[in-house]
């Protein structure tokens, strides 16, 4: 055989790096082709149970609203304009902006694309570069003195002071390592971090629809609470009034003064009832106040009290497709991307039972002159993959699969749990929302007769018919009647916004992520 002319084999150098040797062209090839295997089971979207229409109920009949369970309009993304409220939208848009918890919710989901991020980095080669210039003096009695030793006994001694002599080292170059996922462990892994993004997303969104219920409720829990101390001021004013009108004829003689003892203690249980509104009232508006995470009475003057007579507008309910509400539930997604994850990292688990390949390689120049570096005959390199084969580990790899299965399977449990929780909790709502309905329309109609009394005791009493404890009796009975009213009205509306918490609030599942600031 021939042998190659220095030009050659300094072209046939200068290419090296440029091809990979023959028999890792090989290993290469089979990386290529089982690059499209992947180990593990693939997930498989579950299909919750649902009916045609909102025909599943667990009560009475007559808490089954056939109008309202018919009405498959869709729900409102922004639901709580439905009440045409003013100052509820208000505060809506600054709880989006300034709530604590909602803030929090975002840096989870940005700390979990993050670490999707991290995951993904794992599918492209990682390079490194280094560099470095040090002065070195090696030893006289290592390892290599031994050797010198046996070769030349006599001039052992002048060729370790010579090795032994100090010396400047400077490298410079750079080394390369990517892993063939052979068996899909980074599709796997990176399948998971996926989903892991997306139970972030639903998570995000939970914690949205949350607080848009929270303050949607705590806000008429404070207008009932409101015209409770309304109504209470009220009605201790008629107390009083007729108080003085019975001491008067007990100062007559015309009564004793047991009737007179009488009123002033329902007077007194009046006026202590009046505080524990006062103190509800100033709750409600600090709880306000934390949503929209503003220090306690910043909202005490835009939160006053409304005019008495005024009443919240609640709009018609419409309760969408029940085949939407796994898509519009933020658990029920929650706990399907909780199940995907789940299922890839068996994948994972599966894929370290196999060998991994990693081709590694090095580009670098070493020189004990800094004007050698240039020098092409400075070069160094090496090229190759590495292998790791698992033999032996007690069953730790094995014990984890178990283990990432046993974990599958009890997602899987919990989904089920979610979607048919979720179905009792719509159900619930829906049966507490037509009996707050039913009862308030009785409520309707007694503050109705109450009021129609009391004006009829008002014209009785004006013309000399009756006296005028009849009327006060009927004011006292018309201003329990429109306490009974008022808060019914509050809970009907509490109770609504229950439901469009229940039916996952305005959201849809297909809604892109929430930007993050950067």
């Amino acid at each position: 055989m021939a042998m190659p002319t220095p030009f050659q084999k300094k072209a046939a150098d200068s290419v090296a790096l440029s091809w990979a040797p023959r028999p890792y062209v090989s290993v290469i090839l089979i990386g290529v082709v089982l690059a499209g295997c992947a180990a593990g089971p693939s997930f498989k979207k579950p299909t919750p149970e649902s009916p045609a229409g909102w025909s599943w109920h667990g009560g009475d009949t007559s808490l089954q609203d056939p109008d309202m369970r018919a009405n498959q309009a869709p729900v409102p993304e922004r639901w709580w304009e439905e009440f045409d409220d003013q100052t509820l939208n208000a505060l809506q848009v600054r709880a989006a902006a300034a709530n604590l918890d909602l803030r929090t919710a975002v840096l989870h989901f940005a700390q979990s694309r993050a670490q999707r991020r991290i995951v993904a980095a794992q599918r492209s080669p990682q390079v490194d570069a280094e560099a470095s210039g040090n002065r070195r003096r090696e030893s006289e009695h290592d390892a290599t003195s031994r050797l010198i030793g046996a070769i030349d006994p006599k001039e052992s001694g002048q060729l370790e002071q010579l090795l032994s002599a100090p010396y400047n080292l400077y490298q410079a170059g750079f080394d390369a390592s990517w892993e063939l996922d052979l068996w899909g462990r980074v599709r796997r892994s990176l399948e998971s971090a996926d989903a892991d993004v997306a139970a972030s997303a639903a998570t995000l969104d939970g914690v949205r629809i949350g607080i848009e219920a929270e303050v949607a409720r705590n806000y008429f829990d404070l207008r009932g609470i409101q015209r409770q101390v309304q109504l209470a001021r009220e009605d201790v004013a008629a107390a009083e009034t007729y108080l003085g009108l019975v001491q008067a004829r007990a100062d007559g003689g015309v009564i004793t003064d047991l009737d007179a003892t009488r009123q002033r203690a329902l007077l007194a249980d009046l006026r202590a009832h009046l505080p524990q509104l006062l103190d509800q009232e100033a709750q409600s508006i600090n709880q306000l106040s934390l949503l929209l995470g503003e220090r306690p009475g910043s909202l005490q003057d835009e939160l006053a009290s409304r005019e008495a007579g005024s009443a919240h507008m609640l709009p018609n309910l419409g309760l969408g497709l029940p085949s939407e509400l796994a898509r519009r539930r933020p658990d029920i997604r929650q706990a399907e991307a909780q199940l995907h994850s789940a299922t890839a990292s068996i994948g994972v688990a599966v894929a370290d039972l196999y060998p991994r390949i990693t081709l590694t390689g090095n580009f670098g120049i070493e020189a004990i002159d800094v004007s050698n570096l240039s020098a092409w005959s400075s070069r160094r390199w090496a090229v190759g993959p590495s292998l790791d084969v698992p033999i032996f580990d007690m069953g730790r790899r094995r014990s984890v699969v178990t283990l990432r299965k046993l974990q599958q399977q009890e997602a899987a449990v919990l989904y089920q749990r979610t979607v048919l929780a979720a179905w009792h909790e719509v159900d619930t709502t829906l049966s507490g929302y037509a009996s707050e309905r039913q009862r308030n329309e009785r409520l309707a109609e007694r503050e109705k007769l109450s009021r129609h009394a009391f004006d009829l005791a008002r014209a009785l009493c004006q013309g000399g018919l009756t006296s005028f404890l009849e009327e006060l009796n009927a004011q006292r009975s018309m201003l329990s009647a429109q306490r009974d009213f008022a808060d019914s009205n509050s809970l009907l509306a509490i109770r609504l916004i229950a439901i469009y918490k229940a039916l996952g609030g305005g959201l849809v599942g297909d809604e892109p992520a929430p930007q993050l600031a950067r």
